[in-house]
């Protein structure tokens, strides 16, 4: 692996993290204008940059020992952690933004493909650090707006805005009440007396991109059918029930799901926020149909932990993490309870909130 000092040559012009996220309720709600309620985790990508001696932009990622390089002016990064920075710097310079070639240095703790969000954080990351290096004016929500852009545009992943905004308005300690239809935004405190338990069930998600691109589909033949703009539109759920299958449970989970954030957004206890994200995933599970039997095995598994008031699947499914709400003081044995035994039949998951101290591995007792 090659140093920042050696990468540089020295020290870099400017630094920035960001960090991924857990969402706590509201999935597969973003794209359906819908709500949602993230929190930012402990674990962050950090991007550091500094101006090139050539015409060329130079980007080196120490997680994967691997280097991307392309011209500043009409060149392009192949596919994979380049083309994120590259959507980045693109769409800054359509802003007006003279952007010289660069040296672009990331590190990251988050884990890949464990359903917390890397990639937001990769390109929250690099836009703060844009912003810091260049001085350009860019508030923190329209910083979202184009790490999305970026995402969709040249990483092709048609994704909606609560991983971006949450990795650039988030913070560990509250939750973010995202309206996605406005934008409106507003820190919510977490229910009294808990904290989080995530674990990574050890399945990548391996189905989360082609699935999430038909529940989307299928999501907005719904909303034709229902004569909406969006399913956020439709606030009695019963409306659903006329519309053929798939649709009908497609959308029921999709209404349903902003109900429960809503409720959830006004302040419930912290037994009833856990009911909450119980009928989340039973839902994700039977309606949207996105939970894998992994999942729900560690499902099972942290629910079953004592001291844990609830738990679900987090991020798009198919694999990735599970997030459960635990009461204070008791999340690091209840993780461990919970990992023990859903690791009894072979399965590799591993805790990845509470961070394990260090020099511990994930899967050891702490």
């Amino acid at each position: 692996m090659t140093s920042a000092e050696t990468f540089f040559g020295g020290a870099p012009e400017a630094f920035a993290q960001a960090p991924g996220r857990v969402n706590l309720l509201g999935e597969h709600t973003d794209y359906n204008d819908g709500f949602m309620l993230p929190v930012a985790t402990p674990q962050k990508t950090g991007v550091a940059l500094a101006r090139s001696q050539d015409d060329q932009h130079h980007l080196y990622s120490g997680t994967l020992d691997g280097n991307v390089t392309f011209a500043a002016k009409g060149g392009s990064a192949p596919q994979g952690f380049g083309s994120y920075i590259e959507g980045c710097i693109r769409l800054v310079e359509a802003t007006g933004v003279e952007i010289p070639p660069l040296r672009v240095f990331v590190t990251t703790d988050l884990p890949v493909g464990s359903g917390l969000s890397s990639s937001a954080a990769l390109e929250v990351a690099t836009l703060r650090a844009l912003r810091q290096l260049l001085g350009f004016k860019l508030d923190d929500v329209k910083l979202a707006q184009i790490a999305q852009r970026a995402e969709i545009d040249y990483a092709h992943v048609n994704c909606g805005i609560m991983d971006q905004m949450a990795s650039s308005l988030c913070d560990e300690k509250h939750m973010l009440f995202i309206d996605a239809r406005s934008l409106e935004h507003r820190l919510v405190q977490m229910p009294e007396g808990t904290e989080l338990i995530v674990i990574d069930s050890g399945v990548p998600r391996t189905l989360a991109a082609s699935k999430y691109n038909e529940r989307r589909a299928e999501c907005e033949e719904a909303s034709r059918k229902l004569g909406v703009k969006a399913l956020r539109d439709v606030t009695a759920p019963q409306l659903v029930e006329q519309l053929p299958e798939p649709l009908r449970r497609r959308a029921r989970h999709v209404v349903l799901e902003d109900l429960r954030v809503l409720e959830a957004a006004k302040g419930v206890s912290p037994e009833r926020f856990g009911e909450l994200m119980n009928a989340s995933h039973d839902s994700l599970r039977d309606d949207y149909e996105v939970s894998i039997r992994e999942l729900d095995l560690l499902v099972e598994a942290l629910r079953a932990a004592p001291g844990v008031l609830g738990a679900r699947l987090t991020g798009a499914g198919f694999g990735g993490a599970c997030v459960a709400l635990c009461r204070a003081g008791q999340a690091a044995q209840a993780a461990q309870t919970a990992l023990s035994n859903y690791n009894k039949e072979g399965r590799k998951g591993r805790i990845l909130i509470p961070v394990p101290p260090q020099g511990k591995e994930n899967n050891e007792p702490v």
